[in-house]
């Protein structure tokens, strides 16, 4: 149980520590508010779910071992999330109204996105092949651990996400202007590019 609990708090920290994904829940809520934020919160979380699952298959080895895919992977991570910078340093500045309804066709987009930002990150994957072994007790069935790992990171990330999504959306307000709607913009293109730039020179 006291390892459980050291697990989550070490899983809390490592979803609250500001990256990509912090950075997409951030914009999203600012930019559509926090409600409308959940779609890519869930994409997110969404994911998550299967990069873990990845990390425990014959993927996760290769990724682990060969340069090749882990590069490839990496450089395709770093160009989306360069992508996503230049795109939100390009779109106009203000805010979507929460009295019109979200298209469907949005929240899909909101989503992908999510999913996108956990899935194309390698080092995602190294995080969860580091991280639960050391939670996992040898003389007990492997996967019920760790789907209870895995659903306690989801649960750990929904919560803190909507947390973040809530603080963001109350800003919301004093940000609503279109001049600190640009910067706005501009600040989270710049942060997306950064990252990006990050992952493509970072090592393993």
């Amino acid at each position: 149980m006291d390892s459980y609990l050291i697990f989550i708090l070490v899983a809390c920290a490592a979803i609250a520590t500001p990256g990509p994904a912090v950075l997409l829940t951030l914009s999203n809520s600012l930019k559509h508010g926090g409600r409308r934020a959940v779609w890519g919160i869930m994409g997110v979380a969404s994911g998550i779910l299967l990069v873990s699952a990845l990390s425990a298959t014959s993927i996760g080895v290769i990724l682990a071992t060969s340069a090749l895919a882990f590069t490839i992977l990496k450089y395709v991570g770093a160009a989306y999330l360069i992508y996503m910078g230049i795109k939100m340093w390009r779109s106009p500045p203000g805010f979507h109204s929460l009295e019109q309804p979200l298209k469907q066709s949005r929240r899909h987009r909101l989503y992908l996105q999510g999913l996108s930002i956990s899935l194309m990150n390698p080092k995602a994957i190294f995080f969860f092949m580091t991280l639960f072994p050391q939670f996992v007790d040898i003389h007990a069935p492997y996967a019920g651990q760790f789907v209870l790992l895995t659903l306690t990171f989801c649960a750990c990330l929904l919560i803190i996400h909507c947390l973040y999504a809530l603080a963001a959306s109350r800003a919301r307000i004093k940000l609503s202007s279109p001049a600190v709607g640009k910067k706005v913009n501009r600040l989270s293109g710049s942060l997306f590019m950064l990252f990006g730039f990050g992952l493509a020179a970072s090592g393993r």
